[in-house]
């Protein structure tokens, strides 16, 4: 068993040299410390809230939580909606049975928005050789106002997502102005290299490019893909690609270029200076690259990979068994016209003292309209098409994020599904924990229901999570009680947070509160 302590605190930060902000870290550092196992270990990480008037919890993305899903750290799914109270630690507990990239982050509002975030490895095969691992490289969009006051601002849809205003490189970036500095990493003339690609932003979808280095997928989030060799790979928000690289070039200084997809976003650095990090050659001058390399792509999909493994999904129950998830819009001048994201007629809002684990430990099936719970009571396969249904209003494409599975995607495409199985893909589909909903479109998931809990499916982007665009599945939960064991620790913190919250406070819930 491997262990880990991390505290989040109050602090201020500078990374691009703009100036100082509020923020919240991780151990002092942005992102958090970079936890390392190997397949197999199980991790025990102490987590200890130190922030004054919040609380928090930690989501371990991608982290399959296999009987364990009072770990998953969603709270209002399977914490109490601030599960760690000021001044008191949580213990996660949970088996590596996955092996690959991920991040791990506060699942509270827009708190991550703000520094809550830290990255993950955990080493196992790879389906091409490399030489040297370079580690994770976190991507994100970084904002001068703290992600609370921006989440606010968002709830008002007269006035659009916030525009970021710069983009950080594993914490590093240079301003507008003259302060900063780009991250850099040195490499050695000769040798393979493995980047492990990861998008932490709150609101942005990136193109990934290495001057005269084409890069080798070999994963993209927790999946060994059949490697192919790109010179622009994307990521949006969640997503994780593992590349390799051969240092065959001259010894010089190269631009790690990071492009914002100008298609569904947008950044207030672009066109000022060059955006992303620095892969210098062992022996180079000091001094900032002169390397020229591809022009990026600006599009909002996803990359399109072949798993490793080849996996069938059935195609027989498809037509019988598929459920339509729909996807709206609403702006209510009854609530002075902030933004929801309905999912059935409905923007999720979770319960800040009893989460829908709590439904089940207590046998209460009376779930609130806005839990937004669907139940998936057999072991079986489940087939689901994600429909936009919106008229008015936004466009968007949505990075959709499942926990507690991989899910495969058996098609995507605009307009409305047409509710065949013809065209869709069911031999070795694309499997992910994240995949992106075409802008006014559909996607078709699959998964079995072979995790007993409580799992969210949310939209990614942090404002239209806060603004509702979130469910969850409730899977077999007949099982949940006898497969996830001790509860001892779930339990103890909602206790602490009530405690905390009793003490004349006061707070009033503006957002889905996830």
């Amino acid at each position: 068993m491997l262990k880990y302590n991390l505290e989040i605190t109050n602090t201020t930060c500078n990374l691009d040299g703009h100036g100082s902000k509020l923020c919240m870290l991780i151990n002092n550092q942005y992102p958090g410390p970079v936890i390392t196992a190997n397949w197999g270990d199980t991790l025990i990480i102490n987590v200890k809230n130190s922030l004054q008037d919040n609380g928090t919890s930690i989501h371990w993305h991608g982290i399959r939580q296999l009987n364990s899903c009072q770990h998953d750290g969603a709270n209002g799914v399977t914490e109490c909606k601030r599960p760690i109270a000021p001044g008191k630690t949580k213990t996660y507990k949970f088996l590596c049975t996955q092996f690959g990239t991920t991040w791990y982050h506060s699942h509270h509002s827009a708190q991550y928005g703000d520094g809550v975030v830290g990255t993950m490895v955990i080493n196992g095969p790879a389906t091409a050789n490399y030489d040297i691992d370079l580690g994770p490289v976190a991507l994100s969009d970084w904002y001068y106002k703290t992600a609370f006051e921006l989440n606010a601002l968002a709830m008002q849809s007269a006035r659009g997502p916030p525009l970021p205003d710069n983009i950080l490189v594993n914490g590093k970036m240079v301003n507008a102005g003259e302060g900063g500095e780009y991250m850099t990493m040195t490499v050695t003339k000769g040798k393979k290299y493995r980047l492990r690609l990861i998008n932490t932003s709150t609101d942005t979808h990136f193109h990934v490019s290495l001057d005269g280095h084409p890069f080798t997928v070999i994963t993209s989030d927790f999946v060994p893909v059949k490697p192919y060799v790109t010179s622009d790979v994307q990521l949006n928000i969640g997503q994780r690609h593992d590349v390799i690289f051969t240092a065959n070039q001259a010894v010089a200084n190269y631009w790690l270029r990071v492009g914002v997809s100008t298609g569904c976003g947008n950044n207030a650095m672009i066109g000022i200076k060059p955006i992303g990090g620095i892969i210098s050659y062992a022996g180079s001058p000091a001094g900032l690259p002169t390397s020229t390399g591809v022009t990026l792509g600006t599009g909002c999909g996803d990359e399109s990979v072949t798993p490793y493994v080849a996996n069938v999904v059935p195609k027989d129950p498809f037509v019988a068994t598929l459920k339509q998830i729909s996807l709206d819009f609403l702006r209510s001048e009854a609530t002075g016209n902030l933004v929801t994201w309905p999912i059935n007629g409905s923007a999720m809002r979770v319960d800040w003292d009893k989460p829908t684990l709590q439904y089940v430990m207590d046998g209460n099936t009376d779930y609130p309209r806005a839990h937004n719970v669907i139940e998936m009571p057999n072991n079986q396969w489940y087939y689901w098409v994600i429909q936009t249904v919106t008229v008015a209003g936004p466009r968007l494409a949505h990075p959709i994020h499942l926990h507690g599975h991989d899910f495969y995607v058996l098609g995507t495409g605009g307009g409305t599904f047409s509710g065949s199985a013809d065209g869709l893909n069911f031999a070795n589909p694309i499997r992910r924990d994240v995949a992106t909903l075409p802008a006014g479109g559909w996607m078709v998931l699959a998964f079995p229901a072979d995790n007993p809990g409580a799992w969210l499916m949310h939209c990614h982007i942090a404002w239209h999570v806060s603004q509702g665009l979130s469910l969850q599945f409730l899977e077999r939960k007949s099982e949940i009680q006898s497969t996830i064991g001790d509860l001892s620790g779930f339990t103890q913190g909602c206790n602490e947070w009530k405690s905390y919250w009793a003490s004349d406070r006061y707070w009033e819930q503006d957002d889905s509160g996830l």
